[in-house]
């Protein structure tokens, strides 16, 4: 059974602040939840403390042939900007006390969301914006509802945020949201989706295709055309609009206009070329991975369910596809291996790859010129996979 509720613009600008406790407190509920049905595997785990298993070890300004990489550790080889805004991290995160990748998380979110909001303020204004809640799995899903029009029902991109599976929240990639909705003419459904580890595996694919699913069936209650939905994501959320789609595939769930992968988790497999180059001194590194894996899905099984690792997956019948990639980023590999894999099952798909710059770029819109350019080529896609 899933319902919804609403709050108003006003109400929801009002609350902002609230957000990022909010999350943390949907996400608590759940870790004190008995036994939440699960149809991937066994109820959902809440673990303090929890062990952590080690994991198993083209763009519009430069292509980048795929496969090759450079090894560096120094910022020779960045982009000006990007170097110019990694010194504005450096400078706010020298002002907080550590973020530790230690279980409880929970005293490190709030450093690590204060790094993340100085890229998320800002951004197009918005004809409406709301905050609804959908009942589903047990817990209250927040969804954060952008539209830049409020005259028609626009077609629908379905967002889940990136963090590691561990952290961030609709928040941190609020600007994001409103860039894609503003340039693409869509309106964006932001999925506050459960985190690990107090949430593991399949929790979170699971409460992301319950939203899917309720915004097929009822978005014209949110103004929707709820006939037209791209899944989208960065990083972890990128994992979860693959594993999302597989999962709505599997279960004659509704039929999907696209996916638009920010550079995606897409394998659990830390030995490949991209995390040997740039495994160190370019933020996301293989030790954040090999946690953040840890975290998400600790046993062995989990980690290679297609639904957490979608490149083990069968891809035939997913829907066109646009994958955007960070050349010096770990995860540069998993999604090139991807865009390979999909194109092999016959699924339309494009891949680019934006040089000199870090995982994490799309959201430094007001910073980054690449990540101005990535946007609006992804809103460029968007508009004609929803015409």
């Amino acid at each position: 059974m899933i319902a919804e509720e609403k709050v108003n613009s006003a109400e929801a600008a009002s609350t902002r602040k609230m957000a990022r406790r909010r999350t943390r407190r949907c996400t608590r509920g759940v870790a004190r939840t008995a036994s939440i049905p699960c149809s991937l595997s066994a109820p959902l785990r809440v673990a303090y403390p929890v062990q952590l298993p080690i994991v198993p070890g083209c763009s519009c300004m430069a292509r980048i042939n795929q496969g090759e990489t450079t090894p560096m550790s120094d910022r020779s080889h960045w982009d000006p900007d990007m170097v110019a805004y990694q010194k504005i991290v450096d400078a706010a995160a020298a002002k907080l006390p550590p973020i530790k990748l230690e279980i409880p998380l929970d005293p490190h979110r709030a450093s690590n969301d204060a790094i993340s909001m100085i890229s998320a303020a800002g951004g197009p204004s918005m004809a409406e914006s709301t905050d609804r809640w959908v009942f589903a799995r047990g817990r209250r899903i927040v969804c954060r509802v952008h539209r830049p029009r409020t005259d028609q029902p626009l077609p629908v991109l379905v967002y889940f945020h990136g963090g590691g599976w561990v952290w961030a929240s609709i928040d941190t990639h609020d600007r994001l949201t409103r860039e894609y909705a503003a340039g693409a003419e869509v309106a964006t459904v932001s999925v506050d989706y459960a985190l690990a580890p107090e949430a593991r595996f399949p929790q979170a694919v699971e409460e992301c295709a319950a939203v899917v699913r309720h915004v097929a069936a009822n978005g014209a209650d949110w103004g929707l055309d709820g006939s037209r939905i791209v899944l989208a994501g960065d990083s972890a959320g990128g994992n979860l609009a693959f594993g999302t789609a597989l999962l709505l595939r599997d279960t004659n769930g509704p039929k999907l206009r696209g996916i638009l992968a920010n550079y995606p988790v897409t394998d659990s497999n830390l030995d490949t070329a991209s995390y040997r180059a740039y495994s160190e001194g370019h933020g996301l590194s293989a030790d954040k991975m090999r946690f953040y894996w840890g975290a998400y899905a600790p046993s062995e099984a989990d980690r290679i369910n297609p639904y957490a690792a979608p490149l083990r997956g069968d891809l035939k019948g997913l829907p066109p596809t646009l994958i955007q990639l960070a050349e010096l980023d770990v995860l540069r590999s998993d999604g090139e291996a991807m865009a390979a894999k999909l194109q092999a099952a016959g699924v339309p798909t494009e891949l680019e790859t934006y040089a000199g710059v870090l995982h994490g770029f799309m959201r430094f819109t007001e910073h980054v010129q690449k990540s101005r350019e990535a946007v609006a080529r992804g809103c460029d896609w968007l508009r004609k996979v929803t015409m």
